[in-house]
């Protein structure tokens, strides 16, 4: 467990324009796809947080070739179903997309592959991946349903998989498995989830049937038209969306964020901080690959209640943790039905009620999610939380920490690398 720290200062007011790192899923579905396409890719702005690099890694592993010039990560393409056997372990590191959605592409390959991670991706379950990959012919083993993952690739065969909790990781595995498969593999899903994959697979020359709902979608085994890139990364929302939880939470703020994902399926915070009472305004000004890009403006208002109900989760599991922040500064947030972030790089639910009580923040956990703040209430500063090495719990308590009325210590602060490795630089600006 990291012991490093970070110091945050009270602030009244966040201002500022800025741009965040690339799209972490986005950066991940690139770099598979580009491995597995034809001829030679190049990603633009792909994430520099510690996850999308373990992916690189993973693939380095697998025999592709990639070269990194800080501006542009190049990778050259071995074919559908031709990366290499390793020669050891392939180590996810913290991801768990890294992790589900390599398990779902090295299943449709004839060798065995073992996938670790550090210790906490090794806590976290697997079974959701394993169940369906094994029932299109993949053998996995696993320690009681975690990491690390021995797989035994082959052929595959198409399936129709319909998942009780809709996960964009888990579609992804399947899809990807399933251009290894014969036949047409299809997820059919309770609710829609990101379609980050959907859209990259027809940047890349495939071929995907959707719904018009989005929660039912089919890709067709040995698809040969996938083709190497030039692709660039837009903004990733669910870092932008901790500068709008700041802005929204004090009044007399403005952020704007350039350059930033405004996929469809990612942006349901917008709605979620103007019930909160934040103006929030918003326009595309690009498009690449199928994924828009725009300009997010953001500025604090009147500070509210926001409930975020059950079946509203599935569109906002990112941003929970920024969704919570608002609670710091005189709001309340309710949150049901998010049991699932008990699984995610820690207990999110544990993690962040006990983070906030440190603060002075009131909170309360729920089995499936948790209460908290209270109106007019907020920080009282000098305290000290643990975000347990969960990098969207560092993020939450800084922002909820600007409501103090003194100084407060973050734990484990280093944790931010994973996805945002600059995000304290940017906290300075803002407040400065």
């Amino acid at each position: 467990m990291s012991t490093s720290a970070a110091t945050v200062d009270p602030a009244r007011h966040v201002r500022g324009r800025i741009r965040v790192p690339g799209d972490k899923s986005i950066s991940h579905r690139y770099a598979l796809l580009a491995a597995l396409a034809n001829g030679t890719s190049r990603l633009s702005n792909y994430s520099r947080g510690a996850d999308c690099l373990s992916t690189l890694e993973c693939l380095r592993g697998l025999g592709v070739e990639i070269a990194d010039n800080s501006t542009t990560i190049t990778l050259i393409g071995r074919g559908l179903g031709r990366l290499g056997s390793p020669s050891g372990p392939l180590d996810a590191g913290n991801s768990g997309t890294t992790m589900r959605l390599m398990a779902g592409v090295l299943g449709g390959h004839r060798f065995t592959s073992v996938l670790t991670g550090d210790a906490s991706l090794s806590r976290r379950p697997m079974r959701r991946v394993m169940e369906p990959l094994g029932r299109m012919g993949a053998t996995i083993e696993a320690v009681d349903g975690h990491p690390p993952l021995t797989i035994r690739g082959g052929d595959l065969h198409a399936i129709t998989h319909e998942p009780t909790v809709p996960s964009a990781q888990v579609k992804s595995a399947v899809l990807l498995a399933g251009l290894h498969a014969a036949g047409t593999t299809t997820v059919i899903e309770p609710a829609r989830t990101r379609d980050h994959t959907e859209r990259a697979l027809l940047a890349f020359g495939g071929h995907v049937d959707a719904d018009a709902t989005g929660t039912r979608v089919a890709v067709a085994g040995g698809q040969t038209t996938l083709a190497g890139r030039t692709l660039a990364v837009p903004g990733d929302f669910s870092s932008a969306a901790f500068w709008m939880a700041a802005a929204a939470a004090c009044p007399g703020s403005r952020v704007e964020i350039e350059e930033v994902g405004l996929n469809p399926t990612r942006t349901d915070l917008i709605g979620v901080l103007r019930r909160f009472g934040a103006k929030v305004d918003f326009h595309q000004t690009s498009s690449d690959a199928g994924e828009p890009v725009g300009t997010i403006i953001v500025e604090g208002d009147r500070i509210g209640r926001v409930d975020i109900a059950p079946d509203e989760v599935p569109g906002l599991i990112d941003e929970l943790p920024a969704i919570a922040a608002l609670a710091g500064h005189g709001g309340e947030v309710s949150v049901r039905g998010a049991a699932e972030l008990r699984v995610k790089e820690s207990d999110r639910i544990a993690v962040l009620v006990a983070g906030f009580r440190a603060l002075g923040i009131p909170a309360d956990e729920r089995p499936d999610g948790f209460v908290a703040g209270k109106a007019g209430t907020t920080a009282t500063g000098s305290g000290q939380a643990d975000a347990h090495g969960d990098h969207r719990m560092a993020m939450a308590f800084a922002i909820a920490a600007l409501a103090g009325g003194s100084p407060s210590r973050i734990l484990g602060a280093d944790s931010v690398a994973i996805s945002y490795p600059g995000f304290f630089e940017t906290l300075a600006r803002l407040v400065a």
